[in-house]
């Protein structure tokens, strides 16, 4: 059975819109490397259509490097009603319910699902309590506001595990397992 990961960046108040905006300055060799060990755990990726397209914009471009490399030839599942033709390489979007599409890919053989971002596609495999592990990179920036953020009317969800992991740049990484039905 494969396990869904989320990796998310986030601010002290809870923003996760835009980090490309206040998070690079924060992304140093310890943080690269960590980032590039838990991409190599994994063989797929799910997204909803808005990371797909910011992702698809700019990784197919990329290449010459362990972690492009990697994200261009993985797997990728994309939830969205309205995505018809993906054109990155790899690329299938999921059908049907979402919840139902993702116990499906779950039961599937292979490593672990890699899913950057959390917005309501994240929200709602959390309500249904199908994200098997949280990992929560908190930047020390106050943002004052964004369009997306941890917080959301409805959703709810307990992890039973925390394991910190701190990086020099000031970045705690928060990796929650062990999910509890709420």
């Amino acid at each position: 059975m494969r396990r869904i990961v989320n990796s998310t960046y986030v601010t002290l108040d809870g923003i996760t819109s835009d980090p490309q905006e206040w998070s690079l300055d924060y992304f140093d060799a310890g943080a690269a490397e960590y980032a590039l060990d838990k991409l190599r755990a994994s063989d797929a990726l799910l997204m909803g259509r808005l990371t797909y397209e910011g992702f698809a914009s700019a990784w197919p471009g990329r290449s010459g490097d362990d972690f492009s490399d990697r994200m261009n030839a993985m797997a990728k599942y994309v939830a969205s009603t309205t995505l018809t033709a993906p054109s990155w390489n790899n690329t299938r979007v999921l059908e049907g319910d979402l919840v139902e599409a993702v116990r499906a890919l779950k039961e599937e053989d292979g490593g672990d699902v890699l899913m950057y971002g959390y917005g309501p596609v994240a929200q709602q495999l959390v309500v249904h309590g199908l994200i098997d592990e949280l990992r929560l990179w908190v930047h020390p920036v106050l943002r004052g506001g964004g369009t997306s953020s941890m917080v959301a009317p409805g959703v709810t969800g307990r992890f039973g595990r925390v394991v910190p992991r701190a990086f020099d740049s000031g970045v705690v990484v928060l990796e929650l397992t062990e999910p509890v039905a709420s």
